[in-house]
């Protein structure tokens, strides 16, 4: 992902860029209006709730130990309620038909905004390969990080009438 910090020359006619108070970043050439924004992406969270429990698992990229929710970007013309039930279908094998929205939140280390949604679903897990492992945990058990994702489950858990207890950050 390009930072406003790192985009230094512009992709269409290639003078230097600035600071600029409105955008991050906008062309120095007064014949080139290019600026660059900096907006966030778009991410789809899902708490995937199966009846033996909320699925966690851990992405191939990831540290070791460090598990979360079920994620992915939207897609070209996809809303957010299909496209977690599709990242919940091609990162489980998982199929469910209702997509209930928890909120949005902010994540900054990534420039994204993840919109969250708590899925039920039931069937066997079959991991692809974003994935290598999962873990089940009962929702009353979760115990929500400080960030990101983990704020949606902290939202989730209250909405379910449980009291969440903080995940010591970072995990040991």
């Amino acid at each position: 992902m390009l930072k406003p910090d790192q985009f230094n020359f512009c992709p269409q006619c290639g003078s230097d860029m600035e600071d600029h108070p409105v955008s991050a970043k906008a062309c120095s050439s007064d014949d080139c209006n290019f600026q660059f924004w900096n907006n966030p992406t778009p991410v789809v969270a899902a708490i995937v709730e199966t009846p033996a429990g909320v699925v966690l698992a851990h992405n191939v990229l990831w540290p070791p130990k460090m598990m979360g929710l079920i994620t992915g970007f939207l897609e070209f013309n996809e809303s957010a309620e299909t496209g977690v039930l599709r990242e919940v279908e091609e990162e489980l094998g998982l199929k469910a038909t209702t997509a209930n929205f928890v909120g949005t939140y902010t994540f900054k280390q990534m420039n994204q905004i993840i919109i969250a949604f708590h899925v039920p679903a039931e069937g066997q897990i079959t991991l692809n390969e974003e994935l290598d492992e999962y873990r089940l945990v009962a929702p009353d058990k979760l115990r929500p990080w400080p960030f990101g994702t983990g704020e949606a489950v902290r939202d989730w858990m209250l909405s379910q009438g449980f009291e969440p207890v903080p995940m010591d950050w970072p995990p040991v």
